[in-house]
């Protein structure tokens, strides 16, 4: 199993989605597993969708719905609270939480090299959520001939075998599934037309 975070010097923990209340706290999504990651008093550092960086101390959690609510301290109203609106969580790298053998973060796997059957299909570039249990790899066409990269799902039951010292991500796949996102021959755009 996976957890996600993004590369590089800081880890994407959660992600604010909406104000939430009259007293400055934000709803946000987790990025992560690690149970009881959040507690008061944690600081952290928001990255805003504008790419300003900001530290802050959580206040109060708890959670509602299917978010974390998260009070900072010194915000306080709603107005205050917007800017972080699609602001990113942060820590430090360094600070990333120790994993149980058999997981790994997705930020790992971005670079590796996808393998079908021992067949290359090409580079992970991204991760993405969202699209159902599984995240899916996004991933550059080896040939180049496609236009989108295929998206493919990081599920268990198609990995073989994760090696990330060789940086490769060897999968079984269901017959077909990289032809659903393929692109069109000459043929076929001819006929659709």
């Amino acid at each position: 199993m996976a957890l996600p975070e993004r590369s590089g010097e800081w880890i994407t923990l959660a992600v604010v989605i909406k104000t939430q209340g009259r007293q400055g706290e934000v709803a946000t999504e987790l990025h992560t597993d690690v149970p009881d990651r959040f507690r008061a008093d944690m600081e952290l550092s928001a990255l805003t969708k504008s790419g300003e960086r900001r530290d802050v101390k959580i206040e109060e959690l708890w959670p509602h719905k299917s978010f974390l609510v998260l009070k900072f301290q010194g915000i306080e109203t709603i107005n205050d609270a917007e800017p972080f609106i699609g602001a990113e969580l942060q820590l430090p790298s360094s600070e990333r939480a120790n994993l149980e053998a058999g997981w790994t973060y997705l930020s790992d796997l971005i670079g590796c090299t996808v393998f079908d059957g021992g067949q290359e299909v090409g580079a992970i570039e991204d991760v993405q959520f969202g699209a159902g249990e599984a995240p899916l790899l996004v991933v550059s066409n080896k040939d180049g001939k496609a236009k989108l990269p295929y998206e493919i799902p990081f599920a268990e039951a198609f990995l073989e075998k994760l090696d990330l010292k060789q940086r490769q991500v060897r999968m079984k796949l269901p017959e077909g599934l990289l032809e659903v996102n393929a692109p069109l021959a000459k043929e076929e755009k001819e006929k659709r037309s």
